[in-house]
């Protein structure tokens, strides 16, 4: 029976004003007052966390769920239990991987009909842009949607086809008319297909191979060529799942010159690293490729540095055939990693090691996703006014990771056996206490949202 609370009260409260004691107080869904810890509320409608850190909800913006047309890869049932499971209070969904994909009205409408019961979290949704669908860009804003997407490459999934940069420079006035981002895949098809080439002839089980037939100057060219259109159209971009850091230099000096660009990295390319990946570990693949030890370095630098402005899971689950593990090939296995529920974990893990606290963590994984989906009015942050929309979870204590324990479809995921810090204690979602003792309470109670006007 999903718990409906009147506060939530701890000594590590992530507030704007920074990690401190407070009693965060509830109504109707909202927090309403931020008070001194030293009031001591108490009944059974009121968690006390002590030590354990109080955060804002987590907000994750790049997470696939494959229903309709693809639910055996995933569902939003299972998926939106497993961010509760994660302290994920809001996800947005992309627009590939499920049939049809959602370049039109109709397909979101029919989403949003089947995620709308099933939710156990707050739920949103991308765009697609493919060629021959600039007539409906104009609808989906109208109808809701946080932004758009578009892949550079060659998505996998038949149904969401690449945009040639010609293409999308045609109708990046469209999309920049509609006040939404765009988010990108950024790869250079034409460099991603010499590479491809080049490696053919190698040993398909070795990771190695895998790497070179998707270097880093191919997403190098590929964030620079949509930058170009940024610059020539006033266009919103956001790069998503950043593995290199050579298309830094480029992004900062477009946000030197006034271009609205952001840029997203991903848990596993700051947690894993290619000289780690045994020869035929196929749940290691995804796009573009997990790099070398430097790379990760540099890719934590950045984010600190805030150069990187945000994480997002990148969760890309499929069933376990599609990850050819018997045969252990990377070139044909599905590029993608189950991830949800091991966010906050997985960064906290390697962020601690640099001495980031819990507040930095919050800020990239709540307050500012909420900002790029359009949904900061209400969600990503602790304060009054704001969604009480909360997860508490402990610093100090680790985890196994279980694949069994996992929520999502299919539990194959490179994290299996590894330990992890930061383990997700309550998940409250609109006031409500929808996760808590390792499993889910009550019943759906997520809702559609909204980029506010």
């Amino acid at each position: 029976m999903t718990r409906a609370l009147e506060a939530v009260k701890g000594q590590r409260v992530v507030t704007p004003e920074g990690v401190r004691p407070a009693t965060l107080w509830v109504e109707a869904g909202q927090i309403v007052a931020s008070e001194d810890y030293r009031r001591q509320p108490s009944g059974p409608a009121v968690i006390d966390a002590e030590d354990r850190v109080v955060s804002p909800g987590l907000v994750d913006t790049h997470v696939h769920i494959s229903e309709p047309g693809r639910t055996e890869w995933e569902g939003f049932d299972t998926a939106t239990r497993a961010a509760a499971a994660g302290g994920i209070t809001t996800l947005v969904d992309m627009p590939l991987n499920s049939i049809p994909a959602t370049t039109t009205v109709e397909a979101l409408e029919a989403k949003r009909g089947l995620a709308a019961p099933k939710s156990w979290v707050d739920i949103g949704f991308w765009g697609g842009v493919v060629p021959g669908n600039e007539a409906d860009i104009a609808g989906l804003a109208e109808a809701g949607v946080c932004g758009f997407k578009a892949l550079l490459v060659d998505s996998g999934a038949g149904e969401f086809e690449a945009m040639p940069i010609e293409t999308l420079r045609a109708v990046a006035p469209k999309i920049a008319a509609t006040g939404l981002p765009l988010l990108v895949h950024a790869e250079d098809p034409q460099l991603i297909a010499a590479a491809g080439e080049a490696a053919a002839e190698g040993d398909r089980r070795s990771y190695a191979t895998y790497l070179a037939s998707r270097p880093p100057g191919a997403e190098r060219a590929a964030v620079e060529a949509v930058l170009e259109v940024a610059g020539e159209t006033g266009l919103r971009v956001h790069i998503v799942h950043l593995a290199t850091d050579e298309a830094l230099p480029s992004i900062a000096q477009a946000r030197a010159a006034g271009l609205p660009v952001s840029v997203e990295t991903c848990p596993h390319y700051l947690t894993f690293v290619a000289e780690e990946i045994e020869d035929g570990a196929t749940q290691f693949k995804c796009v573009p490729p997990i790099r070398a030890w430097a790379e990760r370095e540099r890719l934590w630098e950045a984010l600190i540095g805030g150069e990187i402005d945000l994480v997002a899971s990148d969760h890309c689950p499929s069933p376990p055939s599609l990850k050819k593990q018997e045969e252990g090939d990377f070139i044909a296995a599905w590029g993608g990693i189950s991830s949800l529920q091991l966010l906050l974990p997985a960064v906290w893990t390697e962020a601690e090691r640099r001495n980031v606290g819990p507040g930095r963590l919050a800020r990239w994984l709540a307050e500012t996703p909420a900002e790029l989906a359009g949904l900061s009015a209400h969600k990503g942050r602790l304060t009054p006014g704001w969604d009480a929309d909360i997860v508490i979870w402990d610093s100090a204590s680790s985890l196994v990771v279980n694949p069994a324990r996992l929520e999502h479809r299919h539990q194959l995921t490179p994290y299996a056996d590894r330990r992890l810090f930061g383990v997700v204690e309550a998940t409250i979602l609109g006031g409500d206490l929808i996760y808590a003792e390792g499993r889910s309470l009550g019943k759906p109670s997520g809702t559609l949202v909204s980029p506010s006007p």
